[in-house]
């Protein structure tokens, strides 16, 4: 058996004529940017998230970019986040001008750790990137309690957790604005790139529309800008997933629990963590194998019984050939927890057209490595989930 690591043509062909019908619309109205499809979206983006405001926009690291560049954030200043994410969130803090400040991320969640964020906080700190990872909602509460008493802005990196919610609070709903992605693996993903930032910040809904749009706010009238729009096409196919973004992911939940249950006694490797209260919508199900060098073993493994595994991410910011040591980023204390991650993780197929024979066939293949090495796996928690930020998080 082969099992897929993406599912979307599955996804189209499922709601084929709801996205086709919105395709067919956009192309009879001859309006292909900046049109009605995208404010139809964008309401219905901003209404799902509960803020006033939603912007379409290129793709997601523009959404941070930009989102930086309307609070007025850029060269001489330090914005905080974790190095264990996808290269993007650093890079649009170095798109802006401004200096990325690592920390490390909480040994459970893979979430950036509160207890490190105030050790990192100077007279040049402006603001706090927190990644939504995997699935998994940082703690926005513990996060704007920091940023409020420092009086730092607060921007969400929501790629991966749109549908994702805290035990009392929701994404987009303690922090300036939150970002996101709609390339086509993600929950919510349509055929190409795209992006959206959503607030309840009029000045930030104004300024980011007029950055997307080169600085124009009026045809003919333009200040400095760019050139980072969500086309009226991709506002329509996103419009047609949108209304089954709770349903996909009761799905992604649904294939989760069943991986959890399957494997839960194997000693190779660790699960993912749901923190309590938490609805992970999990974009990635992820393992983490007990020693790092099995993890490249385990991944040629799967591939060559026909589950295509990946790795996400297995190259820690830092410690990418293209990381700018110097003026432009800087680490406060250890990020051990962040380096293990990396070292460790396997990313399992995970998406809502999944089928019961499909994730059985992954446990199967699991279990049958973990049977062949379970006598050599250190007792308890591996490198990645072991490691200890010397706070109290989870």
């Amino acid at each position: 058996m082969n099992v897929a690591f993406y599912g979307h043509v599955r996804q189209y062909r499922n709601i084929k004529s709801e996205i086709d019908k919105n395709i067919k619309t956009v192309l009879e109205s001859g309006q292909y940017v900046m049109g009605p499809m995208l404010k139809k979206f964008e309401s219905e983006l901003a209404a799902y998230h509960g803020t006033k405001y939603a912007v379409g926009l290129g793709n997601g690291t523009d959404a941070i970019w930009l989102a930086l560049m309307a609070l007025g954030i850029g060269p001489g200043d330090e914005v905080i986040t974790h190095p264990n994410t996808f290269f993007a969130t650093a890079e649009a803090i170095w798109i802006a001008g401004a200096t990325a400040v690592f920390v490390d991320c909480q040994a459970g969640s893979k979430c950036i750790c509160p207890g490190r964020i105030e050790a990192a906080i100077t007279r040049k700190t402006k603001a706090i990137i927190p990644v939504h990872l995997y699935g998994q909602c940082a703690d926005m509460t513990a996060i704007s309690k920091i940023a409020r008493k420092h009086k730092l802005k607060v921007i969400e990196d929501n790629a991966q957790a749109i549908g994702a919610r805290g035990p009392k609070f929701r994404i987009g709903q303690l922090s300036d604005a939150a970002t996101t992605s709609f390339i086509i693996q993600k929950n919510l993903g349509t055929f190409g790139d795209g992006g959206a930032l959503v607030t309840n910040n009029a000045a930030i809904d104004a300024a980011v529309r007029r950055l997307r749009n080169h600085g124009s706010t009026a045809r003919n009238v333009h200040s400095f800008g760019f050139n980072s729009r969500l086309d009226d096409l991709h506002a329509g196919i996103l419009s047609a997933k949108l209304k089954h973004i709770d349903e996909y992911n009761d799905a992604r939940r649904q294939w989760a629990a069943r991986y959890t249950q399957g494997l839960k006694d194997c000693r190779t490797f660790d699960l993912p963590v749901e923190l309590k209260g938490y609805r992970h919508v999990f974009h990635l199900y992820v393992i983490e194998v007990k020693k790092p060098q099995w993890r490249d073993q385990l991944l040629d493994y799967l591939v060559k019984n026909g589950v295509d595994a990946k790795t996400h991410y297995s190259i820690a910011i830092h410690q990418q050939r293209g990381y700018p040591w110097g003026k432009k980023a800087r680490i406060v204390g250890s990020v051990a927890n962040a380096e293990a991650n990396a070292a460790c993780c396997i990313s399992l197929p995970m998406f809502p057209e999944l089928t019961a024979k499909e994730v059985d066939y992954v446990i199967a293949k699991l279990k049958a490595w973990d049977a062949k090495y379970a006598h050599l796996a250190p007792a308890g928690k591996g490198p990645a989930q072991g490691g200890a930020c010397g706070c109290s998080c989870k």
